[in-house]
């Protein structure tokens, strides 16, 4: 995928990426952002992504927080009854 074609429909399809993934291609698109030589549009639409990217990761933390917070509730819980 080149830098033009990663625009906001190309970003829906990150909604199904994997926490793996979604951080590889974060980090990419920093590196991208951070040699620069790239246009205006260019860096937007990567800027873009990368936002993107960065709440596919919060969600997958969060949702990974949400589980231990669960376990923990349920093993404390076990362990008063």
């Amino acid at each position: 995928m080149t830098v033009a074609d990663s625009g906001t429909d190309a970003n829906a399809e990150i909604a199904s990426f994997g926490y793996e993934r979604a951080r590889d291609e974060l980090v990419n698109v920093v590196k991208m952002l951070e040699q620069g030589g790239l246009d205006l549009d260019e860096s937007l639409t990567l800027w873009e992504r990368g936002e993107a990217l960065a709440n596919r990761c919060e969600e997958h933390l969060a949702g990974a927080r949400r589980r231990v917070e669960n376990a923990i509730s349920r093993s404390e819980a076990a362990e008063e009854a």
